[in-house]
């Protein structure tokens, strides 16, 4: 049980690499705390971590809301005590097409969400953590964050979250509190899924990409998340881990 007696928190976890995350979490006996817009399926994320034995709570957030995230760490800590790990995980992929196509809405919502969110919640968790004396930060990057793949606002926006996350770890190294990030590839989540509902060609082009020629599973991603967040990890800040099956390497 890595994260006996711990809390957990988790932005974006009603679905795919949120919701695996959480379960992953509660697995390993901490206290989860999933956030998300999507009420119903952040709260059947909850009643799955209970029907396992688990504790957990949902807590509706917009992490573009300031207001919003802080009254996030409010909940978290009245409800728990204390708050050791957080997955700053929400994001979205926006609209697809080239950068001249991009709209000023579709950039704005995008980095919004998947940069300014990460930015607030570390905001509100480091304040937290730094009371208690240590903790552990993963931020959802992805390999967009690492190359020039994917649309205009969101390789800005992954690539940002890199950036926050190694300027958070150096600022936080010598508090107890680590932050690191996620880089995964293509994921079958229901965001891919709903892509390449919308894109049929993409699923064998995506897969094809694959090194290891297959696209990865949530799981996956949520297994290397436990891992920067436990004692395992404890000389690990600072580092965009890439979880592509092989792609950055190409």
């Amino acid at each position: 049980m890595l994260f006996e007696d711990k809390v957990a928190l988790v932005t974006g976890g009603s679905s795919g690499i949120g919701r695996s995350t959480a379960l992953a979490f509660a697995k390993e006996g901490a206290k989860v705390v999933v956030a998300d817009v999507l009420v119903a399926e952040g709260e059947e994320t909850v009643q799955m971590i209970k029907q396992t034995g688990g504790q957990a709570i949902f807590v509706k957030t917009d992490v573009t809301r300031e207001d919003e995230v802080e009254k996030l760490i409010q909940k978290a800590v009245e409800t728990y005590g204390q708050l050791d790990c957080a997955f700053n995980n929400a994001g979205i992929d926006g609209d697809i097409g080239p950068l001249t196509a991009c709209t000023e809405e579709n950039w704005d919502r995008v980095t919004s969400i998947n940069l300014k969110g990460v930015w607030l919640c570390m905001k509100y968790e480091i304040p937290q953590m730094t009371k208690q004396g240590g903790g552990a930060i993963v931020n959802t990057a992805s390999i967009a964050g690492l190359t020039g793949q994917g649309t205009i606002a969101y390789t800005a926006s992954k690539h940002g979250v890199v950036g926050m996350t190694r300027t958070a770890a150096l600022q936080c190294a010598q508090t107890g509190i680590r932050v690191n990030c996620v880089c995964p590839a293509t994921i079958n989540t229901p965001m891919v899924q709903r892509l390449i509902a919308d894109h049929p060609e993409l699923e064998s082009y995506v897969t094809n990409m694959q090194p290891m020629g297959r696209i990865g599973q949530p799981e996956e991603v949520a297994q290397a998340v436990i891992w920067l967040c436990s004692d395992a990890a404890s000389f690990v800040t600072g580092h965009p881990l890439s979880v592509d099956g092989g792609l950055v390497a190409r």
